[in-house]
């Protein structure tokens, strides 16, 4: 028993060590800044991701990955992608080692990704939240004749191979990118599809304009437009001709691993098309702009979605949400009970305000468009819009159950739930003092700017802010434990 207590002792001390490293690795990186910068700005890159690099970049379009919180030993739970795709454009067949869940910032296009061993194909507009599994053959099109594609999306890392961002597999290929087949012996493989190696090298050498291509090119159509312009059974009839397909192959595929790429093939060019250019049975797009606020006033509106809303976020165990705030509004300082938050900058700008557990300032920071930041679970945190404009911003938590933000400020906050002599002595206030200084707010959620309070409380607020001041600096640091 000595000797594995021992053992279990230095196994702790090991992961501590291990833990700190981490620690001190990332505030390096932090504290750092960019070539040029000027390192940290108030503990803002702390809480701002700013690791952003491209994994695919071609004429046809992009994607862009900014990497979650992390360094060499925590993994973060999730990345955030850009895509953006020009007109008339695919992002070629390929699976991953990470589940996608889509948003469709401006454009239409369409997905197709195999679910439970068939074709499921969708059409997507802007507003459309979509999930593909990790390990699920997709592949994306702007079918928009005139616009860009602009899709956010996470990057669930929890079923990823390492601690890269994630790792694509691509089914279709060239000289670049290459496709997995190309890595087996090419007699096995011919033999595999039982064509001769010549029309191998065929299929494996064209592709080299990169993993997003245009469909169409007015002078010399590309494989792929022509292939998807045709209808499903000549895609089928095209396919055979190609690997010589047999039926007695087809049955016994059945016994080979889900994702063997003859079962792909088939999966795919056996299905027909159904109404509103769908395939396949699977679930369908849930669209964020069609569902009513959640909460709504004067001052801005928000919106989120569970797993009660849209079923497949619960695959991944995450949740959505949509705010938009009016120039000036706030939403009021609220906590995450229980999730990490993710946001992204859609529209405007504003400032994002983090507070440590000991009451201290954590981050100060202004966002714009773009931008894309944390928040660490149970901090307490307020998001502020420019008074030049709205602030709209989109984001993802680690939890597809509701949330159920607990508000610290406004007339749903917990000082209201809590009222009474207990946490009016905890304040240093008597219950009628305590009372005016909390009732001085009338709104909830979404607060107004102090030039657009309701007349008669700009005298109250203004007292009620020193009253606040006081009394937190009253408490000093003495009652908080953590982040001394």
């Amino acid at each position: 028993m000595g000797i594995m207590k021992r053992a279990l002792l230095a196994a702790a001390l090991v992961a501590l060590v291990v833990a700190v490293s981490c620690y001190d690795d990332e505030g390096e990186r932090w504290e750092g800044g960019g070539e040029g910068g000027t390192g940290r700005r108030e503990g803002a890159d702390w809480f701002l991701l700013q690791d952003s690099k491209h994994v695919v970049r071609t004429d046809a379009g992009e994607m862009r990955v900014v990497s979650g919180f992390g360094g060499r030993f925590i993994k973060s739970p999730m990345h955030i992608g850009f895509i953006t795709m020009e007109p008339r454009s695919l992002f070629i067949p390929q699976y991953l080692d990470s589940s996608l869940i889509l948003f469709v910032r401006r454009g239409e296009g369409r997905v197709g990704h195999i679910y439970k061993d068939e074709l499921v194909e969708r059409r997507l507009k802007m507003g459309d939240i979509y999930r593909i599994e990790a390990g699920s053959a997709f592949y994306l099109m702007n079918t928009g004749e005139g616009q860009r594609l602009h899709l956010v999306c996470s990057i669930d890392t929890s079923q990823s191979l390492g601690f890269q961002t994630f790792q694509s597999f691509y089914i279709a290929g060239g000289t670049y990118p290459s496709s997995v087949l190309a890595g087996f012996d090419h007699l096995t493989l011919a033999t595999a599809f039982n064509v001769t190696e010549a029309e191998l090298g065929e299929m494996l050498t064209r592709q080299m304009n990169g993993p997003i291509v245009y469909l169409s090119d007015p002078s010399s159509p590309s494989a792929w437009s022509k292939f998807l312009d045709m209808e499903q059974d000549q895609k089928l009839a095209h396919m055979r001709r190609i690997v010589r397909i047999k039926e007695e192959d087809l049955e016994a595929d059945e016994e080979q691993p889900t994702w063997s790429f003859r079962k792909l093939l088939i999966s795919i060019f056996k299905k027909k098309e159904g109404k509103g250019g769908t395939t396949g049975k699977g679930p369908d797009a849930y669209n964020l702009f069609d569902r009513k606020p959640d909460f709504q006033n004067n001052y801005g509106w928000s919106t989120a979605l569970d797993e009660s809303d849209y079923s497949p976020l619960k695959h991944d165990d995450i949740g959505i949400y949509l705010v938009n705030l009016t120039a000036g509004s706030m939403m009021a300082p609220h906590i995450n009970p229980r999730a990490i938050e993710y946001g992204i900058v859609l529209r405007g700008a504003g400032t994002i305000q983090i507070v440590y557990p000991n009451g201290s300032l954590a981050m100060n920071a202004k966002v714009a468009e773009g931008d894309v930041f944390w928040i660490p679970r149970y901090f307490p945190f307020c998001q502020i819009a420019s008074r030049t404009g709205p602030f709209e911003f989109f984001g993802f938590t680690t939890s597809a159950r509701n949330n159920r933000p607990q508000f610290l400020v406004g007339a749903n906050s917990l000082l209201h739930t809590m009222r009474g002599p207990e946490i009016a002595a905890a304040f240093g206030l008597s219950e009628d003092r305590l009372n005016e200084i909390i009732n001085a707010q009338r709104e909830s959620t979404i607060l107004p700017s102090a030039t657009v309070a309701p007349p008669g409380l700009a005298g109250q607020v203004k007292l009620a802010r020193e009253e606040v001041g006081k009394v937190m600096s009253s408490f000093g640091n003495e009652m908080v434990m953590g982040f001394d």
